[in-house]
């Protein structure tokens, strides 16, 4: 079902596609042998190369190449053995050349797909149009000085890969799922961090809209470099309303480039949209056609990862997890590698829940990733085996697991020195039974018309013995008393 606008003078329809670039992960740029460091200080990572100097020749990073592959080989995408290397032509100030090397009739990767995963359960192919890799621009600094602007070339020739899909999106929170899932894709593979506030994956969308029911495309706009998955839904979602504003008016939509605005949640107008031909692209002249091996595609393929859609696939027929708790422990490989770790040899559905509940949880609220965190694996599944051995309640357990993720100790060891053993002693329990029972007669006349007033008894019981005692020997001692009182 599309995302549907409800315009006065009827129902418009979302029509989007994302040109995405990536940062590929390399030690080196795409075309020299420079410093790919993030964070260093502004021009210290640049060659000749890399500044545009007069005479100096540029030199195919073969590793950028085997990266841009095994990308379009995770996209389900055709790899193409043959591809060019072309000048874009523009002048900017970050670009020293004067032009961008980058692909255009011939790129690396042709069409491919992705699947999504909607909010109802249900999925979609996005089509990928191709996948080309490119050098990226300098960057300009405006906020530094008054009356000038700052060039820093650090990113200049850094490896993109610029993966454009089809016109498939029909909402906004599609477009969010989709680069969630791409990104999932990039890092399973190695091939993008996917720090989108290091600008490492940063995406441009392409936005228009038509009545419902139409297959005419409508004048598109693209909003570009936006920087969080947050803002992609809000721009493209400000913009199609925007769109529909302007034409139920009588007006026509511009086709131009336009940012967002983060603050104040609008797209503005930044330039007229270009074309290719504004480019005056034509193969650089320094640079042969590239012509890949099917050898070399066929070694790349067989290195591949398990992909999180075989991944997620595996995890519900392996370790009887549900789609929806599968999809997310396999959004990242670590969280994924981390819940194989921890549920070898436990009951998986109970490793899954604590993972998705109480781990994640703690995560979020201390600001870190699972590669930072201070409880390993085993330890997880050595606290669930104390639970499974009538050692620990369920509640002590999550006790202990606080103090673990504050200690990164064991949990026996704070079991040890908290003395947080589980009463499993009917003898040690009887007299606090009896004792309840004995206290609280309108309670046990109650529970002779609502057997389920037990559930007070095991209460007060628990609390009793500070959450020590075993709530399943307290339910049958509960009910011997009760009967007898």
């Amino acid at each position: 079902m599309s995302w549907v606008i409800e315009g006065e003078t009827g129902k418009w329809e979302l029509v989007c596609g994302l040109e995405i670039h990536a940062q590929v992960i390399s030690r080196a740029k795409l075309f020299s042998g420079a410093s790919t460091e993030f964070g260093a200080e502004p021009n210290t990572r640049v060659s000749p190369v890399d500044a545009g100097m007069p005479g100096m020749l540029p030199v195919l990073n073969m590793f950028c190449v085997e990266q841009a592959v095994r990308t379009g080989l995770g996209l389900r995408a055709q790899i193409n053995l043959f591809s060019v290397f072309e000048r874009k032509n523009y002048f900017y100030p970050d670009l020293p050349n004067g032009y961008q090397i980058s692909q255009y009739k011939h790129p690396i990767v042709g069409r491919g797909s992705v699947t999504i995963e909607l909010a109802d359960g249900s999925t979609k192919e996005i089509g990928i149009t191709r996948l080309h890799l490119e050098m990226d621009a300098g960057k300009s600094i405006h906020d530094r000085l008054p009356d000038a602007t700052l060039i820093d070339l650090n990113r200049s020739g850094v490896a993109l890969m610029e993966i454009v899909t089809e016109p498939d999106i029909r909402a906004p929170d599609e477009a969010v799922a989709f680069m969630r899932k791409l990104r999932s894709i990039l890092r399973y593979l190695g091939t993008c961090d996917g720090n989108m506030e290091e600008g490492s994956l940063r995406c441009d969308a392409n936005v228009s809209v038509r009545p419902l029911g139409s297959t005419e495309l409508g004048t598109r706009t693209e909003i570009k470099n936006v920087n969080s998955m947050r803002f992609i839904a809000k721009a493209i979602e400000y913009e199609a309303r925007r769109q529909v504003e302007i034409l139920e008016s009588g007006g026509t939509v511009e086709q131009e480039t336009r940012l967002f605005d983060e603050r104040r949640g609008v797209t503005r107008s930044m330039r007229t949209k270009e074309e290719a031909h504004d480019y005056r692209y034509f193969p650089d002249p320094d640079l042969l056609p590239l012509e890949l091996d099917p050898a070399f595609v066929e070694r790349i393929r067989r290195s591949l990862p398990e992909l999180p859609d075989a991944k997620k696939a595996r995890f519900v027929e392996q370790y009887g997890l549900t789609p929806y708790d599968a999809a997310v422990l396999v959004a990242e490989r670590e969280v994924a590698d981390w819940f194989e770790a921890a549920a070898r040899g436990r009951d998986a559905k109970k490793v899954a829940n604590w993972i998705i509940t109480e781990l994640f949880g703690a995560l979020n609220r201390s600001g870190l990733e699972i590669g930072r965190c201070p409880i390993r694996p085993e330890q997880l599944g050595r606290l669930l085996d104390l639970v499974e051995e009538g050692r620990l309640s369920g509640r002590l357990a999550k006790e202990v697991f606080a103090l673990m993720f504050e200690s990164g100790k064991d949990p026996e060891v704070i079991v040890e020195e908290r003395g947080l053993v589980q009463v499993t002693d009917a003898a040690a329990l009887e007299p606090i039974v009896a004792r309840v029972v004995a206290d609280n007669p309108k309670q046990v006349a109650t529970y002779r018309k609502n057997p389920k007033v037990i559930g007070w008894f095991v209460g007060q019981v628990m609390r009793a013995t500070k959450g020590k005692a075993n709530p399943q020997l307290v339910q049958e001692l509960l009910r011997k008393h009760l009967e007898e009182a």
